[in-house]
């Protein structure tokens, strides 16, 4: 299965890129994993939330159409346990999907098209988090699923 995570404007900053990397690099053992960067919007000073949100949807939208599976990664999501969302992950491998792809938005989230082309949400936390921020979240949560799923000793009970 291929595993895509689709962002909007690269990681700001260092040390949230480096952990990312080191996730990425342990994620290729288990599947093929890929990082795909929808470029931030220029010059939107004087864009409202909902304008800005409609623009990036279009991008997302563009991109999201190669998925067999797309997952918003959303607040307002299903909320799973770590071995809840590597059961999950199982589910989408057993259930044939061949590209399964995790999608976060920018700072403001995501506008209704992109909620309606999504097959389900999923939420890494009741907290809100920084969007830069959830990048890192998540690909080690993806790490930590698979190794689970392999009986690893990564996650502890």
């Amino acid at each position: 299965m291929n595993v895509t995570l689709l962002l909007i404007g690269k990681t700001a900053e260092n040390y949230l890129q480096t952990g990312i990397d080191i996730y990425v690099d342990r994620l290729q053992h288990y599947t093929r994993f890929s990082i795909e960067v929808v470029p931030a919007l220029r010059d939107v000073r004087n864009a409202t939330p909902a304008e800005v949100k409609l623009k990036e949807g279009q991008l997302l939208l563009k991109h999201m159409a190669k998925a067999d599976r797309v997952v918003l990664l959303d607040e307002r999501g299903r909320s799973y346990t770590s071995v809840g969302f590597a059961e999950r992950l199982q589910q989408h491998m057993n259930g044939g999907v061949r590209h399964l792809m995790f999608v976060v938005g920018g700072a403001y989230g995501f506008s209704p098209d992109v909620y309606q082309a999504a097959s389900e949400r999923m939420s890494l936390s009741t907290l809100t988090f920084n969007h830069q921020m959830v990048r890192l979240f998540f690909v080690e949560q993806l790490y930590r699923a698979f190794t689970i799923l392999r009986n690893e000793k990564y996650h502890n009970e």
